[in-house]
C-alpha cells in the first residue's frame, strides 16, 4: 500500500469547495474543513494499490496503456511517466476520434513520419523556401499532437486520465470502446464513470506526480521483466532457427554428395540358353488303299520266282532248249467256249 504520509505531503487530500462537490464522491470524503472537502487518503492508498496491480498485469503481457493529461499541471508529468514506462501519451490536445477513428489518425502519423524522413534525408531542402516553410510548420503541428502516439497501432488496453471533467472526450471514447479507465477523481467528479477511480487532488503538480509515480512504478518493473523474457524467447527462437537451418544445409549437402558418387555396376547373371524344341516324329498312316498295290506286286514277284524254279527243273529233267529258257513263260490262254 502507498505511504499515506507521502500522499499527505504531496497535498493529495485537498478537494474542491464543498459547494462544488459531487454527491457520488461522498464515500471518499473524510471531512469538510474551511469550506473545502478533505479526501480520505487511506481509501486513496487502497485505490492506488488496486489500480497499480491492474496496470502491472497489462504491461507484463506486453499491453499498451495510454496516458492522457492536457492541463498544464499534468503535461510534464505525463511525458516523464510515459517515457519511463515506454507507453503512449497525449499531453497537448485530444484530437476527436483518436481511438474511435484510429485509421484517420494513422494516416496523419504516416504523414508525420514521411516529413521527418524528408527532413533527415535532406530532401526537404530541394524545395523552394516557401514550400520548405510550409512543410516544416506542418511537421511541427503534427509532431506536437501526434508524437506521443506514433507507436499506437491499435486501441490501448487501458487508459490513465488526469481530470476526467477536462478530458471528457477521451473519457467518452474510452467508454465507447470499453477500454478500462484509471483516473484521478477529485471531489467534483463522478467516480462511477471509471473502472479504477483514485480519489485525489487533480489540480496540483505534486499531487499528480505522487499518484502517477505510485501507480506506474510497478509498470516499470513489469516492463523490464517483459522485455527480458521477450529477449530470451527471441534468442531461443533464433538459436532454434539457426539449428534447423544448419540441419537442412547438412541434409542438402549429403543429398548432393550422394548424387555425385557413381553407383556400382550391377553384375548380371548369364542368360540361360533356350531349349531347342524337338519335333515329334510324324506318324505316317498307311491306308488300306495304299497297301493293296504293294501286296499285288509281291504276289507277282513270287509267281515269277516260282516260274523260274520250274524252268530250272525242266532244264534238268526235260532238257529245255536255250530259247525256251530265255522266253518268258506266258500264261495259258483260257479255253474258248
Amino acid at each position: 500500500m502507498s505511504n499515506v504520509k507521502e500522499l499527505l505531503d504531496a497535498g493529495v487530500h485537498f478537494g474542491h469547495q464543498t459547494r462544488r462537490w459531487n454527491p457520488k464522491m461522498r464515500e471518499f470524503i473524510f471531512e469538510a474543513r474551511n469550506g473545502i472537502h478533505i479526501i480520505d487518503l487511506v481509501k486513496t492508498a487502497s485505490q492506488i494499490e488496486t489500480a497499480a496491480e491492474f496496470l502491472k498485469g497489462i504491461v507484463s503481457k506486453g499491453g499498451k496503456v495510454l496516458l492522457v493529461g492536457t492541463k498544464k499541471q499534468a503535461q510534464a508529468t505525463i511525458m516523464e511517466t510515459a517515457e519511463a514506462t515506454g507507453q503512449p501519451y497525449v499531453c497537448e490536445r485530444w484530437l476527436g476520434g483518436m481511438m474511435t477513428n484510429l485509421n484517420t489518425i494513422k494516416r496523419s502519423i504516416k504523414r508525420m513520419l514521411e516529413l521527418e524522413a524528408m527532413e533527415s534525408d535532406g530532401k526537404m531542402a530541394e524545395f523552394v523556401m516557401q514550400e520548405q516553410s510550409m512543410l516544416r510548420r506542418e511537421l511541427s503541428r503534427l509532431h506536437l499532437r501526434l508524437n506521443g502516439i506514433r507507436d499506437l497501432s491499435a486501441k490501448p488496453d487501458a487508459i490513465i486520465i488526469i481530470d476526467i471533467k477536462r478530458e471528457h472526450n477521451a473519457l467518452a471514447e474510452a467508454r465507447r470502446l470499453r477500454v478500462p479507465i484509471v483516473a484521478i477523481v477529485d471531489t467534483n467528479t463522478d467516480p462511477t464513470l471509471v473502472e479504477y477511480p483514485i480519489a485525489g487532488n487533480d489540480d496540483a503538480i505534486r499531487s499528480i506526480k505522487a499518484v502517477l509515480g505510485a501507480v506506474t512504478q510497478p509498470m516499470i518493473e513489469a516492463r523490464a521483466a517483459y522485455e527480458a523474457t521477450a529477449a530470451k524467447l527471441k534468442a531461443e527462437a533464433e538459436a532454434k532457427a539457426a539449428k534447423q537451418e544448419k540441419a537442412s544445409a547438412e541434409a542438402e549437402d549429403a543429398k548432393a554428395e550422394a548424387k555425385a558418387t557413381p553407383a556400382p555396376a550391377e553384375v548380371k547373371a548369364p542368360a540361360k540358353a533356350a531349349p531347342i524344341p524337338v519335333e515329334a516324329p510324324v506318324a505316317t498312316e498307311v491306308t488300306p488303299a495304299a497297301e493293296a498295290p504293294a501286296r499285288n506286286a509281291s504276289a507277282e514277284e513270287a509267281k515269277d520266282a516260282i516260274a523260274e524254279l520250274k524252268k530250272l527243273d525242266k532244264n534238268k529233267d526235260g532238257k529245255l532248249t536255250e530259247d525256251e529258257l530265255r522266253a518268258p513263260e506266258t500264261p495259258a490262254e483260257p479255253a474258248k467256249a
